[in-house]
């Protein structure tokens, strides 16, 4: 794929047309595989899209589309990828004049690698498609956006390992959506176990339109148990914000550890989905040790009107799926950090950029970047007050007026910042993966460099910057730490 001033280097973008979220990741053995819905063109049905990348998460190769609308479907929509002993089962919303579905494809010879054809609307020959799985049932009805992970052979003992599958799906109007969770033995036949319910406060009283939930589980570093972790993604007014709570579920019942938190704080990070692996990729005994998620880099979501983006207008395709996060659980809480690589990743791409800091910031004090365009304009601010991380891009004329997007910065944090500049993409990461924020920042011309400044006490004890290297051995910047 040729890179260009808005697109970047290291995400996952739609060749061309709009990238409408990612569908469902999955690791096997070094190799990444991400599906992600997404329209050829504004207006077009949208269909699932496949693209791997091996040694990394880095470097994506576009292969054959996987599904696409047939019969009397309209489009198809994101759910969820998990590989069996013999094939990858792809669980996928199908949408009709009626209602919608939860069907599922089978991809068999999965380790033969990438289909690539010379025509674009062919279909990976390895995808053949079993049929409907979930629809209306039990008086409910309109089953989409599947979430699907093994199950345990006891709810009681989750020692015991897995046995069969379970899902969470939504059901019911787009205005009021009820998250059902299912179960079934051989993935294709699927019993209802009921509707979501809550013990304890969820946090969501006044939320009434939850899109896209997922499940994934981890073990808190704290105290040593494995948990349940939903990730949520709440239609708010015009935008969109994704968070995650964390508990146990027990059969339909979900008891609340820690309520509804925001897992990003810039403009556009939603629809977050974790990474499922092949059997033998993870040792068991480190299977919940960490997570993986992607996220979709856009804040309004399916309110988006991708013909007012420059990069629909000037280069044909629109929004970008996050890099991947390094997700742990802490004291209840995730804490989410740059893949091992990235950095180095940076410096074999022709634009894109780093910067890596250890720092003190007392309180009244801040550390500042200034991220500038290729005609030396500033583009985009990020700043570190000890108290507070901010992302600034109102300055820029491509995002004038927008709102400054905040996070609170816990007191006793580490003061770290890691900063990836990648096309249109700006990703922050502070205080040892407390914090995330994610924005798209259109640059006229790129991203041309960035200058550190800070004020009253602070101070950068060591800072590591990274960019393109295009001659010559690569020097020795050093390792810098993970977030």
């Amino acid at each position: 794929m040729s890179t260009s001033s808005h697109r970047p280097e290291l995400h996952v973008t739609a060749e061309t047309g709009v990238l409408d979220a990612p569908a469902g990741a999955l690791l096997d053995g070094d190799t990444w595989h991400l599906f992600h819905q997404f329209r050829p063109k504004p207006g077009a049905p949208a269909r699932w899209a496949h693209t791997v990348s091996e040694e990394g998460p880095f470097d994506w190769e576009i292969c054959d589309d996987v599904i696409s609308p047939v019969g009397g479907e309209t489009t198809v929509r994101a759910g969820s990828v998990v590989a069996t002993e013999d094939s990858v089962h792809l669980y996928f919303t199908s949408v009709t004049a009626v209602g919608t579905s939860i069907q599922l494809a089978r991809m068999t010879d999965f380790s033969s690698g990438c289909e690539v054809s010379d025509e674009a609307s062919t279909l990976d020959s390895r995808v053949l498609r079993v049929g409907d799985v979930v629809s209306d049932r039990d008086g409910l009805s309109r089953f989409r956006s599947p979430s699907v992970v093994p199950d345990w052979a006891s709810e009681a003992d989750r020692a015991a390992g897995h046995d069969g599958w379970l899902m969470l799906a939504v059901s019911g109007p787009g205005e009021s959506p009820v998250p059902v969770i299912l179960t079934s033995g051989d993935g294709i036949q699927w019993h209802l176990v009921g509707a979501l319910e809550f013990a304890g406060d969820p946090g969501l009283e006044s939320v009434s339109v939850i899109v896209s939930p997922r499940i994934m589980r981890l073990r808190d570093e704290v105290d040593g148990r494995i948990y349940d972790v939903l990730l949520i993604t709440v239609e708010d007014g015009n935008v969109d914000i994704s968070g995650y709570l964390v508990g146990t579920l027990t059969g339909a019942t979900f008891e609340v550890k820690t309520g509804f938190t925001r897992i990003d704080h810039g403009h556009d990070f939603t629809r977050p989905r974790n990474t499922n692996f092949t059997p033998g990729t993870v040792a068991e005994e480190n299977r919940y040790s960490q997570a993986v998620l992607f996220g979709l880099l856009n804040g309004v979501g399916r309110r988006d009107d991708p013909a007012h983006h420059p990069s629909l207008t000037e280069e044909g395709w629109a929004n970008a799926v996050s890099l991947p996060r390094v997700v742990t659980l802490q004291g209840g809480h995730l804490f989410q950090t740059p893949p091992p690589g990235l950095p180095d990743a940076v410096t074999h791409t022709s634009a894109a950029r780093s910067w890596t800091g250890l720092c003190e910031i007392p309180t009244g004090s801040s550390l500042t970047l200034e991220l500038f365009d290729g005609g030396g304009e500033v583009a985009g601010v990020v700043t570190h007050s000890g108290e507070h991380l901010r992302v600034d891009r109102s300055m820029n004329r491509h995002h004038s007026g927008d709102p400054v997007a905040e996070a609170p910065l816990a007191e006793g944090d580490s003061d770290s910042l890691s900063i990836f500049i990648d096309g249109s993409t700006v990703e922050v990461f502070a205080d040892g993966g407390a914090v995330a924020m994610s924005s798209r920042v259109y640059f006229d011309d790129g991203c041309s460099g960035l200058r550190v400044t800070t004020e009253g006490d602070a101070e950068i004890i060591r800072s590591w910057d990274r960019g393109p290297v295009t001659s010559g051995d690569l020097p020795d910047y050093g390792e810098p730490p993970q977030e």
